[in-house]
């Protein structure tokens, strides 16, 4: 057996600290919540789908193909048009105009137990966590700030109910501090990007609006190690690029898409 030379080990210490340095693969995640045929979908570390549009055979190709597989639910609003939205009718606050839904009352009980089974239903057909929307309703500039903790006591009640889901929380990042416990990730929207509804034109943002977003999401990783989803938007390959560029450094995985997410990427098919 030939002795190993001694020499080789403090290149080896090298080469492993700056392998330690470099930030981690990015992950391979997918947002879309339109309809489409799931056998299109593969390679995907997460993909986060409206589950409306699936029957439990389409999740089964999806998770056959993809790591993980999880369902959108709203937490402080309803659609008239949902399916479980009579029996959440009575319980409801008020109309957001903009989206055409009802704010939920979360403190109510009966609110609760069906958002609850409604999860069951999502898990029972093979979703292997959760999308939770809203959490910006309930910050302090949100239609339901005066819900909040009870909110919060909610976020805790679905961990402890589904202790082994992986749940996302979408946005409200004043909140971490209080939820980062009961969740697996974060998702915010438009860090790098903006989108003009008006001129419908996609765009960067400025830096003076752009670096102390990007600061405060690095400052929330540093100290609470919640894997971040950054979900941003973009057509043109050039623009992609740049948000790509802009990323590489930072710790925080990136899905980037179309404003209305409800097609596949063009690369996915």
């Amino acid at each position: 057996m030939r002795r190993f030379n001694s020499l080789w080990i403090p290149i080896l210490l090298i080469v492993l600290v700056l392998m330690a340095l470099q930030s981690p693969p990015k992950m391979k995640i997918l947002y879309c919540y339109g309809k489409f045929k799931p056998e299109l979908v593969k390679g995907y570390d997460l993909v986060v789908v409206e589950a409306a549009h699936f029957f439990p055979s389409n999740v089964r190709v999806l998770k056959a193909n993809n790591k993980k597989v999880i369902a959108y639910i709203s937490l402080g609003e309803v659609n008239r048009y949902a399916a479980h939205f009579e029996k959440l009718q009575q319980s409801t606050l008020g109309k957001n105009e903009i989206w055409d839904s009802y704010y939920l009352d979360i403190r109510n009980e009966q609110t609760q137990t069906t958002l609850l089974q409604l999860m069951k239903g999502l898990f029972d057909q093979g979703y292997d966590g959760l999308f939770l929307d809203n959490f910006d309703n309930f910050n302090q500039w949100g239609p339901q700030k005066a819900h909040k903790e009870a909110f919060i006591a909610f976020v805790k009640r679905i961990r402890e109910t589904y202790p082994t889901k992986f749940l996302i929380q979408n946005a409200g990042i004043e909140l971490v501090p209080q939820t980062y416990s009961w969740v697996d990730a974060l998702a915010v929207e438009s860090v790098v990007t903006d989108y003009d509804f008006k001129t419908k034109k996609y765009r960067l943002r400025a830096a003076k609006q752009y670096q102390p977003y990007r600061e405060e999401l690095l400052q929330l990783y540093a100290k609470y190690k919640l894997p971040t989803h950054l979900i941003e938007y973009a057509e043109s390959s050039e623009l992609k690029n740049h948000i790509a560029k802009e990323l590489e450094d930072t710790p925080f995985d990136f899905f980037i898409g179309s404003i209305s997410l409800q097609k596949l990427p063009q690369n996915t098919k």
